[in-house]
């Protein structure tokens, strides 16, 4: 029944209490005066009763003598002057509302027999003190609302009584110290809002026994950093919100602190302390934070700090959510997050950062939320975004985007990826270079930025394809005259030595033989040549020098000798030293112009066995060749043309030596 015109209100009251159903009364904005005698004189039901925003001043006695059920009593935004004393006569209530009221004074007696009282709300009054047993009777209160009012001193009235208090409101009166055990009796606090207040002392052991607090609110004070040495929150073992914006704390250097202020709150998981108020530039200590091991939720916006020591957060290893932001911090290290790998929400914004390129390693790989606008970056990188694997909710507002293919990648980023969020993205404008200050960064073309990779392996594919098939077409048709011209190539480099250290011929002739036909060297042909007719020859197992490396060896005694015997068969095409031997020989045949390679065949070999080096000797049309089993029964002729091929003269210009036609190949 609010805001009623009826002239027999009082009658219509107790008509509508008649109804046994009727347990709830709502009498707001009816213009009431005062509560006479008879007003509720039939609600003997009535369990809640509001008559809130009237203009009350006086109720009087035996007003609520049929209320004794009455539970919930709102008797807030009227004029009442004091506590009314008819309140001591509803033993069963548990909700009281005064506040919005006129009350200046609290005395003993004004909350007498509210025993089962729980909820007192007294804010927005003009009470000055509390006495020192003025809730002694309320054993069962659990909240206290005493905000807004003008409170000075608490007059010990926290000391003793509210055994269950769990909220304490205090804020917004003018409190100016916390003394030693100030709330001692109120040891279920769980609760207390101090904020608003001109605190700007907090002495030692001021909140002993709040053993239970796990939250409280020193916001907007006056508190100081020498009041946080004195070791105020020592007690608060169990506190896991702490808000201490808008004080005057206040550190000039980050040294070390011999008595961290919070080294004993390893409970806390939200620190807040924005918006300091002081004089110039700032830092934090750092061991600031020591003792926080289970800190979920660090604030420090705005309070003009110039740097984060790379240590601050080695105490805090569970932190999730960071706001450094409005504070004058032109660089961020990596190093500074590498403590807090579970990071999640990170706010940098108005800071004056210059790049966010300590991303890259700051190895945040659990950040969902960033918050980083109005600061100096334009670019922003591939590397830096891809850092940030977890990321879904992203704000760059107001910066000042460089709109050129820097940005491209981060344009593509921002229209394609589906994972992050990019808050307001299609209205970034372009602030470099200054013909595009003012165009929306979606608008920029970024296709002459981008290299069109599956052009790029078209082209790759296709070229690799060409030259296969080049090489397989030179190998097939062109191999011959490209081995030649190989090996006239090696032999430039291998006889530079030779060419410009000449000396003379140390042997008549090299015989390269394999050490399965050393046997037919050393019966057949050393005999004939070295023994009958006194030819200097140079053997492996003879001449060569020990100690020396095999391919010198070898090298050597090709280039020290006349002439080089090959004693070609099967196993010497085989043998990769031989292979070796008549190479070398090759490269002083092709390099010299001279004839200084005879080949004799102990073996009859087909054309299409015969290595490449042998098609070479034949595209020179040599005929220095000889055959062994073609010597048959004239084994003296065989040696007789030796003889004569070792004693020919090397010149190629010559006439050459005519063989046999057996002996041509």
């Amino acid at each position: 029944m609010n805001a009623m015109k009826h002239s027999h209100l009082t009658k219509l009251i107790n008509i509508s209490c008649t109804m046994p159903t009727v347990s709830k009364l709502q009498l707001r904005r009816n213009n009431f005066f005062f509560v006479s005698l008879n007003m509720f004189q039939l609600c003997i039901n009535v369990k809640e009763l509001d008559l809130a925003e009237n203009t009350i001043g006086n109720i009087q006695d035996k007003a609520f003598r049929s209320l004794q059920g009455l539970r919930i009593l709102t008797l807030s935004q009227n004029k009442l002057s004091s506590v009314p004393a008819e309140i001591r006569n509803l033993p069963r209530l548990e909700e009281l509302d005064l506040s919005k009221n006129n009350i200046r004074t609290l005395e003993c007696c004004h909350f007498t027999n509210l025993t089962k009282l729980k909820h007192l709300s007294l804010q927005h009054n003009s009470i000055s003190a509390l006495p020192e047993c003025v809730f002694k009777d309320l054993i069962r209160l659990q909240v206290l609302k005493l905000q807004s009012n003008s409170i000075t001193k608490l007059e010990s009235a926290f000391k003793k009584y509210l055994p269950n208090l769990k909220q304490l409101h205090l804020n917004g009166n003018k409190l100016t110290t916390i003394k030693r055990e100030e709330f001692k009796g109120l040891q279920s606090l769980q609760n207390l809002s101090l904020h608003e207040n001109q605190i700007g002392e907090l002495l030692k052991g001021c909140f002993i026994g709040l053993t239970n607090l796990t939250n409280i609110k020193l916001q907007s004070n006056a508190i100081k950093k020498h009041e946080l040495y004195k070791d105020a929150f020592h007690d608060l073992i169990n506190l896991i919100t702490l808000d201490m914006r808008e004080n005057h704390i206040h550190y000039q250097q980050d040294s070390h602190l011999s008595d961290p202020p919070f080294s004993n709150l390893s409970h806390l998981e939200i620190l807040a302390i924005p918006g300091q108020h002081h004089r110039g530039k700032s830092q934090l200590p750092c061991n600031f934070l020591q003792g926080l091991t289970n800190l979920l939720v660090f604030n420090a916006r705005n309070i003009q700090i110039l740097s984060l020591h790379k240590d601050m957060f080695i105490y805090t290893p569970r932190l999730q959510t960071l706001d450094i932001s409005s504070n004058d911090l032109l660089d961020l290290s990596p190093d500074l997050f590498s403590p807090i790998k579970s990071l999640k929400s990170l706010f940098i914004s108005s800071t004056s950062l210059h790049s966010l390129d300590f991303f890259i390693n700051a190895n945040l790989t659990k950040l969902e939320f960033l918050q980083a606008r109005k600061n100096e970056y334009s670019v922003f990188s591939e590397e830096v975004l891809k850092s940030l694997p977890a990321l879904v909710y992203v704000d760059f507002e107001y910066n000042s985007f460089t709109c050129n293919c820097d940005n491209a990648w981060f344009l593509k980023w921002v229209l394609n990826n589906k994972q992050t969020q990019v808050v307001d993205a299609y209205n970034f404008v372009c602030n470099y270079p200054s013909g595009l200050k003012g165009m929306k960064l979606l608008d920029l073309d970024v296709r002459p930025c981008t290299v069109d990779t599956e052009l790029i392996y078209y082209i790759c594919i296709t070229c690799t394809i060409l030259l296969f098939m080049v090489v397989s077409f030179t190998y097939h048709f062109l191999r011959w005259q490209l081995t030649y011209a190989y090996y006239v190539y090696l032999a430039l480099l291998f006889d530079t030595k030779y060419k410009n250290n000449q000396v003379p011929n140390q042997y008549d002739a090299f015989i390269s033989y394999n050490t399965h036909d050393e046997p037919w060297v050393i019966r057949e042909m050393l005999p004939k040549l070295e023994g009958e007719h006194g030819f200097r020859l140079c053997l492996h197992h003879r001449d060569f020098e020990p100690g020396k490396p095999i391919v010198d060896n070898i090298t050597d005694a090709i280039y020290g000798s006349r002439k080089t015997i090959c004693v070609i068969s099967r196993k010497y095409l085989e043998s990769e030293w031989c292979s070796r031997e008549i190479q070398v020989a090759s490269f002083r045949l092709f390099d010299e112009r001279k004839d200084v390679m005879i080949m004799v065949f102990l073996e009859e070999i087909p054309n299409a066995q015969l290595s490449p080096y042998y098609r070479i000797r034949k595209l020179l049309k040599r005929n220095t060749y000889l055959s062994w089993p073609q010597a048959g029964e004239h084994p003296e002729l065989f040696w007789a043309k030796l003889r004569k091929a070792l004693k020919t003269r090397e010149d190629l210009s010559e006439d050459r030596v005519l063989l046999n036609d057996m002996d041509r190949l």
